[in-house]
């Protein structure tokens, strides 16, 4: 499920993807996770550091890899929320810094009418099977004059993230927000 199945996420670092792509724009795009408490209050974070890369097939699908530095995660205004969310209870960033997602090979056209994206999600060492949920676009030139919203539910515990089951709820909600640059698009 993680994160990104977005074509969207062209080229941030891995590689320097092919110039028929688009690349994503680092500055305008946002990666970020809800989790809920077992009192209601939603909680919302953020990683402000990130890669991706896009690549096409050639049979003509493409396929994505995110990766995500959870050691820079965020809970924006709250410190001591941030400092549990990368601690050993819950990301662990010390022993598992990266938090990863390798979509299978979709459809291109995924981005022009939303639908699901399978793929790899890794956190804290353990490697599942997830699905991304591209919202449909709400403009003609997805990523380009809206964001390509993609969301993806995953239980924490599968992850070994299990601590404060009293206080916080399992699913943990990955919402990505990606805007492109470059291939222009008619």
């Amino acid at each position: 499920m993680l994160l990104l199945m977005v074509w969207a996420l062209a080229g941030a670092a891995f590689a320097k993807p092919p110039a028929t792509l688009p690349q994503i724009d680092t500055a305008r795009s946002q990666f970020g996770f809800e989790i809920r408490t077992r009192f209601g209050q939603k909680i919302e974070g953020n990683f402000p550091r990130f890669e991706a890369l896009s690549t096409q097939l050639p049979d003509g699908r493409h396929q994505v890899r995110l990766r995500m530095y959870a050691q820079y995660v965020e809970i924006p205004d709250k410190p001591r929320y941030t400092a549990w969310m990368r601690g050993e209870d819950f990301f662990d960033v010390a022993r598992y810094p990266l938090i990863e997602y390798q979509s299978d090979p979709y459809s291109p056209d995924v981005i022009e009418r939303g639908g699901e994206v399978q793929g790899w999600l890794t956190i804290r060492g353990i490697s599942r099977r997830e699905t991304l949920r591209l919202a449909e676009p709400e403009c003609a030139r997805p990523g380009y004059d809206c964001d390509l919203v993609s969301r993806g539910t995953v239980l924490r515990g599968r992850y070994g993230m299990d601590s404060w089951q009293m206080a916080l709820g399992d699913r943990v909600t990955f919402i990505l927000r990606t805007r492109l640059v470059g291939a222009s698009q008619p």
